[in-house]
């Protein structure tokens, strides 16, 4: 979390250092509407700026993903940039509209009308002039637009399925913006180090969005397969999907996630691999509980030797720590990733103590004689906690549980609420907070 949150500030404060050296808030003479023009500009850069950086993060570039430490939290960025470009939007919209409401009401003195651009003027220059009456009508389009996409992608009870489709017509909307952009922005920025700036962030937005609008994000990382079995746990509502890959997959480590499509109509939905890779099996599992109104048709949907396509893998929940011993806390169907790495432990050995807690409201005695197993294979010391049984989880049952844990890192997915708690809690009793690792999965 820490470093999407100095990559946001960065990008707010780095634009308006930049602007700064090029323009002030504080015009001469300073009056109502050169202050408007001022902070017009100003929040336009602002604005247009985090919609870039949200539109190029949607493309999914994976070489950012060691930076900002998996996919999961630059989605969280691009949810924040997309917020914050909104909020600006909201401002910059008020000042053009407000004022001249305004003026209609008499509460403002109408400006004088500013006059034709000189012939001094190149024709660059003169052409983007001429273009500022529909660069401001498709500007103000475009926002009412923006808010309406961006609320729908907020909303929680909005169906996944409709929020991707949805959302995709943001990538237009961008473009669009990109137009207002280019046009209204002071022609005498594109000279100085803010207009360059501005430019390169403008065609890496476009060039992003022709992507999303082709259908062509991770193209190069996806793979065919087919379903090999599917295995129901109706007391935990769970499906476990294993599918067999066709050669294209680059393989996977434990903890990281994957785009799957099964219905091309629907599209594909990030699930968490709960297996190890083995290049000459290939074969892949996905667990997924019925949360939503798509994975609860799941079950009734897949047939076994169904096509699928993968696309990944993502995610930097890798259990790369240096510490002597680790602390796992797998909530519900958070328990994925960490039956991933048992597995892959299994395979190559266990190195160092762990310590595996599996706090889940529903029981399945097949499903945790695969877990027991599992662990077992691993040299994992399982404990599990049915909450009507044994009540809560908490950093204290932790501790008690694992005295040495302030040699450990702790690993946890689940619930968000639930894993800052935990981590508030163990950062409060002196864990550094570099050593609590959660995973954030939530694509939107």
């Amino acid at each position: 979390m820490k470093n999407i949150k100095l990559s946001l500030w960065a990008l707010l404060l780095g634009l308006t250092g930049l602007w700064l050296l090029a323009d002030t808030l504080v015009p001469e003479p300073f009056t109502y509407f050169s202050f408007r023009d001022a902070f017009m500009q100003y929040s336009g850069l602002i604005g247009i700026g985090a919609m870039s950086a949200a539109m190029f993060l949607a493309t999914r570039p994976k070489w950012l993903e060691p930076h900002l430490d998996g996919l999961d939290k630059m989605y969280r960025l691009h949810k924040w940039l997309g917020i914050t470009g909104l909020t600006v939007a909201v401002l910059h919209w008020w000042w053009a509209q407000g004022s001249k409401w305004m003026v209609g009401w008499g509460w403002l003195d109408k400006p004088a009308r500013k006059g034709e651009p000189g012939s001094s003027l190149g024709p660059v220059a003169k052409w983007l002039h001429s273009q500022r009456g529909l660069a401001e009508d498709l500007g103000e389009w475009a926002f009412y637009a923006a808010v309406i996409l961006i609320a729908l992608a907020l909303i929680k009870r909005f169906p996944y399925h409709l929020f991707a489709k949805v959302h995709k017509l943001l990538a237009v909307v961008y473009l669009v913006l990109v137009y207002h952009g280019l046009v209204l922005s002071k022609f005498a920025y594109w000279s100085q180090p803010v207009g360059w700036v501005l430019a390169l962030m403008l065609v890496a937005g476009s060039t992003a969005a022709v992507l999303v609008l082709a259908g062509r994000v991770g193209a190069r990382r996806k793979a065919r397969g087919r379903i090999e079995s599917l295995t129901y746990y109706p007391e935990l509502q769970v499906l476990e999907t294993a599918v067999e890959l066709e050669p294209g997959w680059a393989g996977h480590k434990a903890g990281q996630f994957a785009f799957v499509t099964s219905d091309p109509g629907e599209g594909a939905h990030p699930y968490t691999i709960a297996s190890a890779w083995e290049p000459e099996k290939r074969r892949i599992v996905f667990i997924t509980k019925a949360l939503g109104d798509h994975t609860r048709r799941l079950r009734d949907c897949l047939t076994v030797g169904a096509p699928v396509t993968v696309e990944g893998p993502y995610g930097c929940f890798d259990f790369e720590s240096p510490q002597p011993r680790q602390i796992w806390i797998g909530a519900g169907i958070g328990i994925t990733p960490f039956v991933a790495r048992m597995k892959q432990l299994a395979l190559s050995g266990a190195t160092r103590p762990i310590d595996l807690f599996h706090p889940t409201s529903e029981f399945s005695q097949a499903a945790m004689d695969k877990l027991s197993a599992a662990a077992r294979a691993a040299g994992v010391q399982l404990q599990v906690l049915i909450s009507p049984r044994d009540g809560r989880l908490d950093g204290e049952r932790i501790r008690a549980a694992v005295p040495e844990w302030r040699s450990a890192s702790i690993w946890f997915c689940g619930p968000p609420g639930f894993g800052e708690a935990l981590r508030q809690d163990f950062v409060a009793h002196g864990l550094k907070p570099r050593d609590f690792h959660q995973e954030l999965f939530l694509m939107r």
